[in-house]
């Protein structure tokens, strides 16, 4: 049986589940004294300040925030104690939005995504509308948490779901230290269902993708040279095959952040991320083309600024006021944690970005 670390930040009542703690800790110390220049300073460097929304792209929607998981990098703070779930009328006014709407991808997360009770649903209608890449972000163990999720392969496949999955690394020990213990095997079983039904194919359309997040504090190595990696062990030691990896850098913010601090990693972290600065990256981050959508509707910039609770800058902040003219062309919301995504080649949901 996994065995996983049990409660959230949030469930803890620690002083880091309040996002303005969080915010404040970003904004003082080396970035306030002048140590290290803030992410503003630094993109108005290149002449790059503000960042500007491009047309839509990406609809992300965070479903809710329970997980089956604890995971010590989790910038979402998910667990099964996290009751905070998106509505099927939320779920609909999203649908409603993406119809009028040039987004060509519709990216679910979570949590899990997969504990949303009407996720199955939302999957269902949302496939009939004719998006180009449905992506479902899953951590594979839920499809073995429970016998309600075993056919989840099937259920991906019967809608031609784009698979991205979490998978620390291809060895046992730097995966259940950072997913918790169990996570790698669950993790591999998961993986060769997904196999079995025909996703991560060489030739299939099933598209199967993996994320690597760093279990440290350092930052993520080259995309390309990790994915060899991945590939050849996960098919010398499993059978195991996928299409893509993605190199994904961990952000301070959440129980990342509470990592960095406990270990008294977060200075370091800091000016790692900003001695990696790319002006090249900041040309693509996500969220010049994404909205995030948070489980109870509201409009954020990316996934990250949900979780900081920074909302869009645009009269339109929730789903069921969108309008498109008053979000195109926004300036993006931004702070220190940015640093992030624009570190080396770059960091988003969909890795490396320069």
């Amino acid at each position: 049986m996994t065995k996983l670390k049990t409660q959230s930040l949030k469930k803890r009542q620690s002083d880091l589940a309040n996002t303005n703690k969080q915010l404040e800790i970003l904004s003082n110390g080396i970035f306030a004294n002048g140590e290290l220049p803030t992410f503003k300073d630094k993109i108005a460097e290149t002449n790059q300040f503000p960042l500007k929304a491009k047309p839509l792209e990406i609809l992300q929607i965070n479903v809710g925030y329970m997980c089956n998981q604890v995971c010590e990098h989790c910038h979402v703070d998910a667990g099964p104690d996290r009751k905070e779930i998106m509505t099927r009328e939320t779920m609909q006014q999203i649908l409603d939005v993406v119809k009028t709407t040039g987004a060509h991808t519709l990216d679910l997360t979570g949590g899990a995504p997969e504990m949303n009770p009407n996720f199955r649903w939302f999957v269902e209608e949302a496939s009939q509308i004719g998006v180009k890449d449905f992506i479902v972000r899953s951590n594979l163990t839920i499809i073995r948490a429970n016998k309600k999720y075993y056919d989840l392969p099937e259920f991906f496949k019967k809608h031609n779901i784009h698979v991205v999955s979490s998978m620390p690394h291809w060895t046992r020990g730097k995966t259940d230290k950072q997913r918790g213990e169990g996570v790698f095997d669950m993790s591999i079983k998961a993986l060769q269902e997904l196999n079995a039904v025909g996703y991560g194919m060489p030739d299939s359309n099933l598209k199967l993708d993996l994320v690597y997040n760093p279990s440290g504090a350092f930052l993520p190595g080259d995309q390309a040279s990790m994915e060899k990696d991945f590939k050849k062990a996960l098919m010398e030691d499993f059978g195991i095959q996928f299409h893509n990896l993605f190199a994904i850098t961990n952000l301070p913010i959440s129980r990342f952040l509470d990592y960095l601090i406990a270990s008294e990693n977060y200075e370091d972290y800091m000016y790692s991320l900003v001695e990696a600065y790319n002006p090249m990256a900041v040309e693509n981050v996500m969220c010049t083309n994404t909205l995030s959508v948070s489980w109870d509707g509201y409009l954020f910039d990316c996934d990250f600024n949900q979780m900081l609770d920074l909302p869009v800058n645009s009269k339109s902040k929730h789903i069921s006021e969108y309008k498109t003219e008053l979000l195109e062309g926004r300036n993006i919301v931004i702070s220190q944690h940015c640093y992030g995504c624009t570190a080396g080649a770059g960091s988003s949901c969909q890795g490396t970005v320069a």
